[in-house]
């Protein structure tokens, strides 16, 4: 009797070590299906197309297979066209999208001859509902800092109405290109520009470009011109319409200037001939008003 007791307590030192091991192990690594992201389920068929609507301008797609085709919508950044591009497909497939905000979209596709939904407003997404099937990412240029926050952020400072930026602007053909508002947020500028058209002509904005260069741009010494690449560009609509307003941000990387430098910044007007230039100096950045305390806007 004493052996066997002997024996049943040995074994249950052993099944003791066994669990007390495998919890250690266990500990140690973490199971992927902690990650999971849910997909989305969604039909396509060969003969209609489906139009998803993001939230924010599309970056990036990647499809599972041959089976589907999609592209961007014209003239729209956040509208993505997909179909199928055989019929009667019998295999599962998907893809993925990522959006300017820095959100990771996947989708599981099934073909359907007669698909229940073809077009899709993912601005109508829950937001507790979306984070199970979407996640953010960080994009290189934004150096670590959330995309969802950074696009917050933008659209908040956007929607202020106050102009915190007095004396900086130009006027001519009707138009005047005003430096609206500059803010520093976390190493990076946000410039507000507006755009105020009293013409009878509208005014479609091409581009607009940063430069870094010499007060009297007299003599070229061994700090040349400069030109800056904007991180993000924030601008609903590219055409302000005759006799209106618009306004558009852009994100630089925070800097400063050396004593003979100025920022020359250009508007271009697409196919016309109106450009604006206004200069900004050292003393205009160092004064930028400094974010804080402000209520994000979150629709």
């Amino acid at each position: 009797m004493k052996i066997r007791l002997n024996i049943f307590f040995s074994v249950l030192l052993i099944l003791f070590g066994i669990c007390r091991l495998a919890a250690q192990e266990n500990s140690g690594f973490a199971s992927l299906s902690q990650a999971k992201l849910e997909p989305y389920k969604m039909e396509v068929t060969y003969n209609k197309t489906t139009h998803l609507l993001f939230p924010s301008p599309i970056r990036y797609v990647d499809l599972g297979s041959e089976n589907l085709i999609a592209n961007k919508a014209e003239d729209v950044a956040n509208v993505l066209r997909i179909k199928s591009s055989v019929r009667d497909f019998e295999e599962e497939t998907n893809f993925s999208v990522i959006t300017e905000d820095g959100k990771f979209y996947n989708f599981d596709v099934f073909y359907s001859s007669y698909p229940d939904t073809l077009n899709y407003d993912l601005l109508k997404l829950q937001r507790n509902q979306e984070k199970q099937y979407s996640t953010d990412v960080l994009f290189e240029e934004l150096k670590g800092e959330s995309s969802s926050l950074t696009e917050l952020l933008i659209k908040t400072l956007y929607q202020l109405p106050k102009r915190t930026v007095k004396h900086i602007g130009s006027k001519s053909f009707g138009i005047q290109f005003l430096l609206k508002s500059l803010y520093v947020h976390e190493g990076k500028f946000y410039f507000i520009f507006q755009i105020k058209n009293k013409s009878n002509v509208s005014f479609d904005v091409d581009f607009v470009t940063f430069k870094i260069t010499d007060k009297k741009n007299l003599k070229r010494t061994v700090v040349q011109d400069r030109v800056l690449s904007p991180l993000r560009t924030y601008s609903p609509n590219p055409t302000v319409n005759y006799q209106s307003d618009g306004e558009f941000l852009y994100i630089m990387d925070q800097f400063t200037l050396l004593e003979d430098q100025i920022v020359e910044i250009e508007l271009m007007e697409k196919d016309g001939g109106r450009h604006q230039k206004i200069q900004i100096e050292n003393s205009d950045l160092i004064s930028a008003k400094v974010v804080n305390d402000i209520q994000l806007k979150l629709n």
